[in-house]
């Protein structure tokens, strides 16, 4: 009978699985070298620019194999005003990778990305500043590579693909606004700080409300602080989803509870087929822009359609957003009923507020079907609801009070243009409802749902 394995026997398993071929190394090398120059030599032409840097995790040897983007900043000079900022990282860019069908990304500021045998390679601006003195959110990323290739030995470069990898298989990692997990040189940063994947582990299966790592407890208003070692102003967790922050908590527990490999692949997941029943999803095109823009402004609309659902009496359990990229936006919303009953309780003031009770039974005697007073002294109402589906709670939402609906005003133009209540999942584009499903889906190692 053998005993329970340890977390270093897991760690023992796995730990080549995270190193990248000699092959894939040299293949990155050449694609840096490349692109490097022909950034460089586009660079050259503007006055303003005042060098490139390979940023990232490649020129920091801490990349896993299938997910290493060449990253090169151009720095331009403190004074260079903001459109000729972006104009000429656009033009130097669009230059640089002519033949590598360059596109424009947009994160706080313009930036162009490319495909290059294979590798994602991105050409972003930012400022030539001293430490601190920051002008845009990337010109930390050159003094990030500069700390990190100073500091980390070959053994944490180890454990951060560790972290990547355990953080990748179970959706964790990735800054992107469609994910709101756990970036690159944040794994970093908590490698540096902590000193190896299972001190990590440790820390996270421990964690306490307010945890911080780095400094100082500060008046940051998230779960956990990660105080970023170039600027202990800047908050790291601001960026990771409470949610994101809570899977990884869990996932340590787990892992010291039950090392296991397993919990290094992607993990299975449990779906009850029968809520998908009680979602409903809104369906519209939008107009073409940035993946970074419209994640962002997919799911701040629905937050606000589930607002304005909770307002009309429909409970959103869960909602969230999806999108192909390519001009097709859904909305979809779990909801605990799609039809309410046929009346509602308005719960007034309490009666010995005598002008509060005048409003409220002046503003109310029209559409009462009941008036009464509760045991806690408060005039209640029973009134007839208007509306009792969430279809057409929906379509009126999206028509008529679309102006003051609270989404973003630049995707009104996109759905006032047309769009679509979908009450059946099952009539959805197969990878917008897979992606739906997986959103609906339970992972059985963290809630022990096998």
């Amino acid at each position: 009978m053998t005993g329970k394995a340890s977390l270093s026997d897991v760690v023992d398993q796995i730990k080549d699985r995270v190193e990248p071929a000699p092959s894939s190394r040299d293949q990155k090398a050449e694609v840096a070298w490349l692109a490097q120059c022909l950034v460089e030599r586009e660079a050259s032409r503007h006055p303003e620019i005042r060098g490139v840097v390979l940023s990232g995790s490649f020129p920091k040897d801490t990349w896993l194999d299938d997910d290493a983007d060449i990253d090169l900043f151009i720095r331009f000079e403190r004074e260079t005003p903001r459109k000729i900022f972006d104009s000429v990282t656009r033009e130097v860019g669009f230059a640089a990778m002519t033949r590598f069908g360059p596109y424009e990304r947009y994160s706080e500021h313009p930036f162009v990305e490319a495909t290059v045998h294979d590798t994602k390679v991105n050409v972003v601006p930012c400022f030539d500043v001293e430490r601190g003195q920051w002008q845009s959110a990337a010109d930390r990323t050159p003094f990030h590579t500069e700390l990190m290739s100073k500091k980390l030995s070959d053994s944490m470069r180890r454990e951060i693909r560790l972290l990547k990898w355990f953080l990748k298989s179970n959706g964790l990692y990735g800054s992107e606004i469609a994910r709101r997990g756990f970036s690159g040189y944040v794994v970093e940063v908590l490698v540096l700080l902590l000193g190896s994947f299972e001190s990590v582990v440790r820390k996270f299966a421990g964690a306490a409300a307010g945890m911080t790592i780095g400094g100082e407890p500060d008046s940051f208003d998230t779960p956990i602080v990660i105080i970023d070692p170039v600027d202990e102003r800047r908050n790291l967790a601001a960026a990771i989803s409470v949610e994101n922050v809570g899977r990884l908590i869990m996932l340590c527990r787990a892992l010291l509870n039950e090392p296991s490999a397993s919990l290094f692949d992607t993990p299975k997941k449990r779906t009850d087929q029968g809520i998908l029943g009680s979602c409903i999803a809104i369906r519209f095109r939008y107009r073409t822009r940035s993946p970074d823009v419209i994640w962002g402004q997919l799911q701040r609309a629905a937050s606000a359609i589930a607002m304005q659902l909770g307002r009309g009496g429909f409970t959103a359990i869960r909602s969230g957003a999806l999108t192909d990229e390519a001009g097709l936006g859904v909305l979809f919303f779990l909801l605990e009923s799609e039809r309410l009953g046929e009346y509602r309780v308005r719960r007034g003031p309490d009666f010995f507020s005598e002008s509060d009770s005048e409003r409220f039974l002046s503003g109310n005697k029209t559409r009462s079907s009941l008036f009464w007073i509760d045991d806690d002294r408060h005039i209640c109402s029973l009134e007839r609801r208007t509306i009792r589906e969430a279809e057409h709670f929906l379509r009126v939402q999206l028509t008529d009070g679309l102006a003051t609906s609270g989404i973003p005003a630049g995707m009104k133009e996109d759905i006032a243009a047309g769009f679509e209540i979908v009450c059946d999942v099952d009539s959805l584009p197969k990878p917008i409802k897979a992606s739906l499903v997986e959103s609906l889906s339970t992972d059985a190692a963290l809630f022990h749902s096998d």
